[in-house]
This record gives structure tokens, C-alpha cells and sequence, in this order.
């Protein structure tokens, strides 16, 4: 009679209870779904969920994603990222620092000694301190800059997938999807001084965690991407400048199209998106079509996004600039001949950031906006931007000279709000 009790109580708990670890549904061969943004334009994104069963990968680490990466071969091919891999390793697998790339008497005291503008004055670095820089960071860049090329779908497994100190590389790369994966801190151990840069001179880095360049058909979804492990904040000061070691954290240029950023959050960082790198890069035009939507922006200094010469429909996306973020810049920048279409996306600042912070115009003068919510409350980003703008910056008109008909359902921005915070990022997939 015993027994027969315990075996009630236990198919009653099988009825009423959900297994701890559910098996997990195979996202590697999802496509991007028809009018999800610009990736979705003629015969859509689908990455490589055409490939064959010998060309499906799982790899734990460097080694192994880069022989799955193939050289940024073309042949369909479908990368499954297991648990956390570190770019700089070597080929046994050990973990590699600054200290290992550099080379020919190259070190940062040394460097700094060379170039100091007291004595160095505003001339370009060169001489045997900048070869050894250069030869250096040749090394790092071997090891962390990994190139992913067409019909890849590269994607990480369950919740908890992360590649760190790496920077995906799709140069000329045609349909390829990036999804549940963390990125986090592209670390350049070697940033450059530009002594002319911005009147004080400043330092420049090398690596973004995605860039692409002339890429079309790429699919980013539900990725996180950061600093985390080495923020710049903590970075010294030398010659008055942040010793900056990240650049961008998504950067799309050299005329890449057809491009859908959805349900991804972007933390923690300086420049997140840059789209179009340059006011005379007239072979952008046409090109730089981009649908941001359903995106997380926390503690973000500037570019979310900025852009060049691109249509760029920006919608639902949830920004958030924390209490203490006293270097925020601005979140939109309107660039030369950008059209920037942005509907319903909601904005949480502190008190010292005002609605006409929001918005940075340099040459660019076309902003449609609709629906947008700063801090709960409605607002008109282009009348404000008008009415407040600095003189230094042109007025913007609502006439972007296109329509976006390539989307998903547009929400409110406030419910878009709420959605966002709880469904972007890496290992929040439904």
C-alpha cells in the first residue's frame, strides 16, 4: 500500500511539473522572417541554414572556431558557440595579455616617453616606439580578429554563450545571421595617439566587437555586447585623455546594406553604432539601409546609432542613461545625407540630461520622428532639436524622402518599453 502511494505522488508531480532542464530549442536554422526590417528585403537573410550536416560545428574554443570559420570560406555553413570562448589564446589554449604580443622593445612606458606632446609636439607619431606598436599589434590582430564569411549563421547555444576580446570581421561578406551571443570587451592592447585629433589630440583603438564592411544581408539578433572585463572608465589618463581601449561596438560601413539589428542591448560603452564612417564616402549612397528595432541602450555615451548617408529606420528601442552617466552626449546623430526614420522609442535619462540632448546633428538634416517618450512623458524630438539646438547645429526637417514598409508590428513606445527590458540580449530568445 506504501509503494502504490509513492507511485501516485510521483505521476501526479509528472503531471503537474515542469522538468528543471527542459532541452532548449534549436535555433541554428531560423531565418530571418519576411518584412523584419531591411535584411529581409528581396530574398531575405537565412545565413547558413542551408548547410549540410558535415558543415554544423560546435566549438569550446579558439581553435575550433576558427578552423568551423574556415577563413571566412562561402560554403553554408552553421557555428554553435558552447559556453565561453577567449579569442586571446594561443593554439594550445592558453590565455594570452598584452604582454605576449608585444614585440621588437615595444611597452606603453616607453611609448609614452616618445610622444609626449611636451616634447614631441603635434606631429604624427613615427620612429622606433611606433614601428614596435604597429609590429605589436599586428600579433593581437592575428589572434582576435576572426573573419566570418558568407551563408554563415553563427549562433551561441542556451543561455550563456559568450565570446570575449574578439572582433567579427564581415568584409564583403553576403548573408549572414549572428544571434544569442554575448561579445563583450574587444580590448586593444595597443591604442595609437593622434595628436590632432578633436584640438587635444586623442587616442584611437582598433577594434569594434562586429564590423561590418561592405556586408549585405546580415541578421544581428538578440546579442549582448559590452566592455565587461576592462571598462575604459577605469583606463588611466595619459595626456589628458582617456587611454581608450574599445571603439565601437557595432560598426556598419563601406557601403554594407540590407541590415537588421532586433532585440539586442548595448552596454556599458562610448561609441555603440556607427553606420557609414565617413562624410566623403560618396559610394554609401543608396546603400547603409538599416533597421534597428526592439534594441536595448544602457549607459551609452553617443551613437545609438550615428549615421552617414544611410536610411536607417529606427523603432521600438528602449534608452537608458543611468544617474551617474555625467559624459552622456547624445543617442541619434543625424550625419551627412542620412535619413533617419524613428518611431516610438522611449528614453529614461537623469535630470541633468534634457530632451534636446537626445539628438546631434552635424551635416545631416533629415529626422522623421514620431511617438518617442522621454521619460514617460511625449515628446517631438525635431521641434525640440530646432528650438534648442546650439547654432552650431543645422535645423532638421521631417522630409527623409522614404517610407519604411519593411517591419514588424510597431508597438507604443512605452509598451516597447517594457518588452525590451525584458526580452533583449543574449539567452532571451523565446
Amino acid at each position: 500500500m506504501k509503494y502504490r502511494q509513492i507511485a501516485v505522488t510521483g505521476a501526479l508531480l509528472g503531471l503537474l511539473c515542469v522538468p528543471a532542464h527542459a532541452e532548449a530549442r534549436d535555433i541554428s536554422r531560423d531565418t530571418l522572417p519576411a518584412h523584419d526590417g531591411w535584411a529581409s528585403e528581396g530574398e531575405g537573410t537565412t545565413g547558413g541554414a542551408a548547410a549540410d550536416d558535415a558543415h554544423v560545428y560546435t566549438v569550446t574554443d579558439r581553435s575550433e572556431l576558427v578552423r568551423a570559420l574556415d577563413g571566412g570560406s562561402a560554403t553554408p555553413k552553421i557555428i554553435r558557440i558552447a559556453g565561453t570562448i577567449d579569442a586571446n589564446t594561443d593554439d594550445d589554449g592558453d590565455h594570452l595579455d598584452c604582454a605576449d604580443y608585444a614585440t621588437d622593445g615595444y611597452s606603453t612606458r616607453k611609448y609614452l616617453a616618445a610622444y609626449d606632446p611636451r616634447t614631441w609636439g603635434s606631429a604624427k607619431p613615427s620612429g622606433p616606439q611606433e614601428e614596435a606598436r604597429q609590429a605589436s599589434a599586428a600579433q593581437q590582430a592575428e589572434r582576435i580578429e576572426l573573419t566570418v564569411g558568407s551563408n554563415t549563421t553563427l549562433v551561441g547555444l542556451g543561455d550563456s554563450a559568450v565570446l570575449k576580446g574578439a572582433s567579427l570581421q564581415l568584409r564583403g561578406a553576403n548573408d549572414v545571421i549572428v544571434r544569442n551571443l554575448e561579445l563583450r570587451d574587444a580590448y586593444d592592447c595597443f591604442p595609437v595617439w593622434q595628436p590632432n585629433t578633436g584640438g587635444l589630440g586623442d587616442w584611437k583603438t582598433a577594434y569594434d566587437n562586429i564590423w561590418l564592411r561592405g556586408a549585405t544581408h546580415v541578421w544581428i539578433d538578440h546579442v549582448t555586447l559590452s566592455d565587461k572585463g576592462h571598462p575604459d572608465e577605469k583606463e588611466p589618463t595619459c595626456f589628458g585623455r582617456n587611454y581608450l581601449r574599445h571603439d565601437g561596438l557595432l560598426d556598419i560601413t563601406n557601403a554594407s546594406d540590407l541590415v537588421t539589428v532586433s532585440w539586442s542591448r548595448f552596454a556599458d560603452h562610448d561609441k555603440a553604432i556607427l553606420i557609414g564612417n565617413g562624410d566623403t564616402a560618396t559610394g554609401d549612397r543608396g546603400k547603409l539601409r538599416v533597421t534597428l528595432h526592439h534594441n536595448e541602450f544602457e549607459s551609452v555615451v553617443q551613437r545609438a546609432p550615428r549615421v552617414r548617408f544611410g536610411q536607417v529606420h529606427l523603432y521600438n528601442n528602449r534608452y537608458v542613461v543611468p544617474a551617474d552617466a555625467h559624459d552622456y552626449r547624445y543617442s541619434i546623430g543625424v550625419s551627412t545625407e542620412s535619413a533617419v526614420f524613428a518611431e516610438n522609442n522611449a528614453f529614461t535619462t537623469p535630470g541633468h540630461v534634457e530632451a534636446a540632448d537626445l539628438v546631434k546633428s552635424w551635416n545631416g538634416t533629415a529626422l522623421h520622428q514620431s511617438g518617442t517618450l522621454f521619460n514617460g512623458y511625449p515628446v517631438d524630438l525635431l521641434a525640440i532639436h530646432n528650438a534648442y539646438n546650439s547654432g552650431s547645429e543645422r535645423d532638421l526637417t521631417a522630409d527623409v524622402g522614404w517610407t519604411p514598409t519593411l517591419h514588424t508590428k510597431i508597438d507604443s513606445a512605452a509598451t516597447a518599453d517594457r518588452e525590451v527590458a525584458r526580452g533583449a540580449g543574449a539567452g532571451r530568445i523565446p
